[in-house]
């Protein structure tokens, strides 16, 4: 049994890597800004990444750590995610942590990086800056209810009959199931061959947003969504444009559609060594991510 520390544990990713952990047999300490409002399982201890002296109580006796926290609803994100970043690093190595894992972006170090994806790799080398050696798992858009980048498919197509799309529709991408998200980070947290290792994650296709979000409408509208490319709009009038049909904040939005404009896919599949099994498909995906909204409202 590992002893882990899970940052972000209210958030997306967090809020369902952690039941999973203690399902795998792991003890898991919850780490949030809000502990006597915690409600998700595990141990909550108190720990903000922008107060470096909250991290030292919040490592104390862990053996490991999950890194799952990001201010991209920031229009300063980069300087307050390595700020972030560098803080972690250090308390992580003062407090003799064993290993640190990381959820990043794909995207290959050959080309341009949007500010966003540029921002996910500084932190990978900013949180291994210590000693500590850190499991980086890279993926692209996360499929699952709650998600950003899901939620913003899921209110498109569900918002609009039509949709005038800019150029970035096109681009390709690997999205990839949330439930196998959370079962390759629990995978990587013991075996030794993953200690210090990065790893590209994805699903089984490659996809463009405008297939995406087709493959969205066949399920829920039972019909094609007719979609008009139109390359003269801006990343700036996207972003604005995405605020106001979703309820995506206009900063998150923008850091978003800047992302888009990148190719991302998965270069490598070494992942499957370590923690076996077919991901699912994005079909399949996305009916789990329609599933759980729909559980969530019956339960309201």
């Amino acid at each position: 049994m590992t002893r882990v520390l899970v940052t972000g544990a209210s958030g997306f990713v967090g809020s369902h890597l952690c039941p999973a952990l203690i399902d795998a047999g792991h003890d898991v300490v919850a780490m949030t800004r809000h502990p006597d409002d915690y409600e998700g399982v595990g141990q909550p201890v108190y720990g903000d990444v922008a107060e470096p002296d909250s991290l030292r109580a919040a490592l104390a006796a862990v053996d490991a750590a999950y890194y799952l926290v990001h201010s991209l609803a920031d229009d300063d994100f980069e300087r307050k995610d390595a700020e972030a970043a560098r803080a972690f690093s250090a308390a992580a190595a003062e407090a003799g942590l064993e290993r640190i894992v990381y959820l990043g972006g794909l995207g290959s170090s050959d080309e341009e990086l949007s500010p966003h994806l540029r921002s996910r790799r500084e932190v990978e080398h900013l949180l291994a800056a210590d000693g500590v050696p850190v499991t980086v798992l890279r993926a692209a858009i996360v499929i699952g209810h709650g998600g950003i980048s899901w939620e913003i498919t899921r209110q498109l197509v569900g918002h609009l009959p039509a949709m005038v799309g800019p150029r970035w529709v096109t681009t390709k991408t690997q999205p990839i199931a949330l439930d196998d998200v959370i079962r390759y980070l629990v995978g990587v947290l013991e075996p030794v061959e993953a200690r210090g290792q990065t790893f590209d994650v994805g699903g089984p296709e490659v996809l463009t947003y405008a297939e995406m979000m087709q493959r969205v409408a066949r399920q829920h509208h039972r019909r094609p969504l007719p979609i008009l490319i139109v390359p003269l709009l801006t990343p700036r009038l996207s972003s604005h444009w995405l605020a106001l049909v979703t309820d995506v904040d206009t900063a998150t939005a923008r850091n978003l559609v800047d992302s888009m404009s990148t190719e991302v896919t998965v270069s490598e599949n070494s992942i499957r060594d370590i923690v076996p099994g077919e991901p699912l498909g994005y079909d399949e995906a996305i009916r789990r991510a329609r599933a759980a909204r729909e559980a969530e409202h019956e339960r309201a």
